[in-house]
């Protein structure tokens, strides 16, 4: 835990820091809903972690208030005729905050080094529409020049894709995107990351980062539009226990809750007109089976649990915050996809047909009142996440299920899902790109968010032949079947889709609702 205050000159700026000075600097206090991994862009995977990245580091696209992509570093690009290449035009004043320029070869290195194994960049897939980008990530070419991101010269950035890809700027947007120091990480290694040593080239640096207790951010006097800068720095707390946060929200001492207690939904609306932010949110919180372990890797077993779970009343009544039930895999809404994509086969029945269908199921698996089925139950620590698992677990009880409830902090939870060390377990998607490939990838083989391990070469074949198309609704055609398959293996349980839980002080200002809640802090302002 190493602290610095070398972002901040003088003593004015440290008095102003400790509240000591005339001047008081505009610091945003975010409850963050979790604890960041690391700075590095290419360690990390959580929202609450792009929070921070996106604050501190920018890609040649980047997003605006809306969270629709907008030129970043990038000052114009083009594209050929065949939508195979984007040759990209950088900024002259693009700086790193050590004052190095930006160049053409950090992007060309960020890639690179994004898709080599020895990184072992989990989120690295959601590049591979680049050329050669899945071959090397996976081994199969070595030769790191092959990949499709080449640097004819310092400012141009040409990157060349494997197939047609429409929401490809849209990625670029994304911290597996983002430019690295190449001139720093020469010289420190991954000792990069470290505070003393870390250069960025977004609106904000990092100046304190405390494990366990939250990053502190302050202005990059580096970046190009640092005068239009509203606000001085970010404390990002890494608390996850909600409902104490919440009750520091309503002492002043947060202006912005990245999450909120569910069950306070209601008094949030009577009593504080304005400051929750509940709209629709392209997301989807769901369970995970191991499907490498007896006996989650029966389907009738799989299946069974998910028809036991009354989804219509998860939202209304467990959280009592509304979230719509979740009978597909794909939320509503994304582009280049039907309005209504494939949903349960059973997702019409009513709820006492389903729970008997269960029974059924179960026991022609194997199980019933003379051999219960024990399932572990794993969560991330949370009031929200309790409510729901105690409520599934009371649904699954007439099945003859006994559920062991078990809660980690969420960087433990999340390792533990990497490593297969679970039966069932909670989990939950944000798209990062407004399609639907974002969320069918989660199930394809061999992709390191597809924790329970399903594999369906079917389904993988329809993902495969959907990245080739051109004609944007065959391939939506294309990808609501496999959806169907998925949904009839029951590869996961699908729960509810997400409305944004932000509850927003009237001091912030330029908070803009979206499907994806990104909001970043160089659009918003603070008043007294």
């Amino acid at each position: 835990m190493t602290f610095s205050f070398k972002t901040f000159t003088g003593a004015l700026a440290l008095s102003t820091l400790l509240g000591l000075g005339a001047v008081q600097a505009k610091t945003l206090v975010v409850y963050n809903a979790g604890d960041v991994t690391s700075l590095d862009p290419q360690k990390v995977s959580g929202t609450w972690e792009d929070r921070v990245e996106g604050d501190i580091f920018e890609g040649l696209m980047t997003e605006d208030a809306a969270a629709k992509p907008v030129l970043g570093i990038a000052k114009s690009y083009d594209v050929s005729d065949d939508g195979l290449t984007y040759t990209f035009h950088l900024r002259d004043d693009a700086k790193w905050s050590d004052g190095v320029p930006v160049t053409a070869g950090d992007f060309v290195y960020a890639f690179r080094r994004l898709m080599d194994p020895k990184t072992a960049a989990e989120y690295a897939y959601i590049q591979y529409p680049i050329k050669n980008a899945e071959a090397i990530n996976k081994g199969k070419i070595k030769d790191f020049s092959q990949l499709g991101v080449t640097a004819p010269d310092d400012k141009t950035v040409k990157i060349t894709l494997e197939h047609p890809t429409p929401y490809f700027l849209g990625l670029l947007t994304h911290y597996t995107a983002y430019p690295l120091p190449k001139h720093l990480i020469d010289k420190v290694g991954d000792d990069w990351v470290k505070i003393d040593n870390i250069v960025t080239d977004g609106p904000y640096k990092p100046v304190e980062w405390v494990p366990g207790s939250h990053v502190l951010t302050a202005k990059n006097d580096q970046w190009y539009d640092v005068k239009d800068l509203k606000i001085d720095g970010v404390r990002f707390l890494s608390m996850e226990d909600v409902s104490a946060g919440f009750r520091r929200y309503q002492a002043g001492e947060i202006d912005w809750m990245a999450d909120y207690p569910h069950d306070q939904f209601a008094y949030i609306q009577k009593n504080m007109p304005g400051q929750g932010h509940f709209t629709p949110y392209a997301g989807l919180y769901y369970y995970v089976f191991n499907t490498t372990k007896p006996p989650f890797d029966n389907a009738k077993v799989r299946q069974a649990l998910s028809m036991a779970v009354y989804r219509e009343v998860i939202g209304p009544k467990v959280l009592s915050s509304g979230e719509p039930a979740a009978f597909g895999w794909v939320p509503p809404g994304m582009n280049n996809y039907p309005d209504k994509g494939a949903e349960l086969s059973w997702a019409k029945e009513p709820y006492p047909q389903r729970v008997e269908e269960a029974k059924k199921l179960l026991k022609e698996a194997g199980y019933g009142p003379d051999h219960p089925l024990n399932v572990t139950l794993r969560y991330n620590t949370s009031d929200n996440h309790k409510r729901i698992a105690v409520a599934i677990a009371a649904m699954w009880k007439p099945l003859g299920v006994n559920v062991e409830l078990m809660n980690s902090e969420v960087k433990v939870h999340y390792a533990a899902l990497r490593e297969g060390d679970f039966q069932v377990a909670r989990a939950a998607w944000i798209a990062d790109f407004n399609d639907p490939v974002n969320f069918l990838d989660l199930l394809k083989t061999g992709v390191e968010m597809n924790y329970g391990r399903w594999s369906n070469q079917k389904y993988d074949a329809l993902l495969d032949k959907a990245s080739t198309m051109l004609d944007l609704k065959a391939r939506a055609d294309v990808l609501k079947q496999a959806e169907g398959i998925a949904l009839e293996d029951d590869a996961a349980l699908p729960i509810y889709y997400y409305l944004t839980s932000d509850v927003v002080s009237p001091k912030l200002h330029g908070f803009v609702d979206n499907v994806f809640d990104k909001h970043r802090t160089r659009y918003m302002s603070l008043s007294d």
